[in-house]
């Protein structure tokens, strides 16, 4: 399992499986577009989202670095995905993992990962300071390496090689696109996705415009701090790894968007995604107009829907949230789901 030379571990088994994920045309749930609409399917890595990529990259460079060996006990917090994602790493690299949540972690995002061996340690209240879960959630985390020995904390929100996993994601797309990638369409929570993109567009001197798609009562790009309901899309606290300029522009959409697009691309493409995904797809729906004429649009879809069968997919949920949203207007044609939007 492990290297002899630098006790890095090896690409061997289900690991190998992470990355070169397919990219599709949607040619579908917008209708009739003047552009092309390509769709990154992130939710078809082995642990279901593109934090596969994160955790992996983070775990590679700390082994290589010797902060962490056979062993060594993982403490990371998650609102989900990353904490899968790690959980199927150390299980392969025969690390222990402790993954710290909060109440808005879905109930399957915590039973795949105590599938894979890994700890579930709850944090039940908000930071009293702050307000917010994220805090609590970072203090029990620095709480835990504080009292367990041969700890590592990857920190997804500062950890460099969060971003560079996603040089290769970039990588992947514009190899597929032969390098015509104009719009690329990025939902954001650490940042890691968007920033690693970003950084491989300056460096390989790409036509890419980054569009950073964030949630309404995120404040990452400035919108007011309010409740969000869709984990994993936006954050209450702006995190270490933002860096001004890094994309072209952001868009704001609510969680009732998010919705929306979730319901759209599993009804019109037979893509049953998560809820940044329906994110992201709202965002190209909202700015369409102004899209030239034949460009080439990609939206990562990060994760799988079968994680939020009792949120997003669930008409008592939607119901509960959002009013009587009915089928019908879920399945409203383009102009009249831009009005439904502004």
């Amino acid at each position: 399992m492990f290297e002899t030379r630098s006790m890095t571990p090896t690409s061997d088994g289900i690991l190998s499986a992470v990355g070169n994920t397919p990219l599709v045309r949607l040619s579908r749930v917008l209708g009739e577009t003047h552009f092309q609409l390509y769709g990154k399917l992130e939710m078809l890595n082995p642990g279901g989202s593109v934090k596969d990529r994160t955790a992996i990259s983070i775990l590679r460079n700390a082994f290589e670095k010797g902060e962490i060996r056979r062993g060594s006990v993982v403490v990371e917090s998650s609102s989900g995905n990353m904490g899968v994602g790690l959980a199927q790493a150390c299980s392969i690299f025969g690390l222990k993992f402790i993954c710290v949540v909060d109440p808005k972690t879905t109930e399957q995002n915590l039973r795949i990962i105590r599938a894979y061996g890994a700890e579930i340690d709850h944090v039940r209240e908000p930071d009293p300071v702050t307000g917010e879960y994220l805090q609590a959630r970072i203090n029990r985390v620095k709480e835990l390496l504080d009292t367990t020995s041969n700890s590592f904390w990857p920190n997804q929100y500062a950890n460099a090689y969060n971003p560079r996993a996603h040089h290769q994601t970039l990588r992947e797309i514009a190899n597929a696109l032969d390098g015509r990638v104009n719009y690329l369409f990025c939902a954001i929570s650490t940042c890691g996705t968007m920033r690693g993109c970003s950084e491989y567009v300056r460096e390989n001197h790409l036509n890419t415009k980054i569009m950073a798609v964030d949630a309404v009562g995120s404040v990452i790009f400035g919108s007011g701090k309010a409740k969000r309901l869709i984990p994993g899309h936006g954050a209450a606290v702006t995190p270490s790894l933002f860096q001004p300029g890094l994309a072209h522009e952001a868009i704001h959409v609510r969680d009732v968007d998010c919705v929306i697009g979730c319901h759209l691309l599993a009804q019109r493409e037979a893509i049953l995604a998560g809820g940044s995904s329906g994110a992201v797809i709202r965002a190209v729906d909202m700015v369409r107009h102004r899209i030239e004429r034949d460009a080439v649009c990609v939206v990562i879809l990060p994760d799988r829907g079968e994680r939020y069968l009792d949120t997003i997919y669930s008409d008592e949920w939607v119901r509960e949230h959002f009013g009587n949203i009915e089928q019908q207007e879920l399945s409203l044609d383009v102009e009249q789901l831009t009005t439904l939007s502004s």
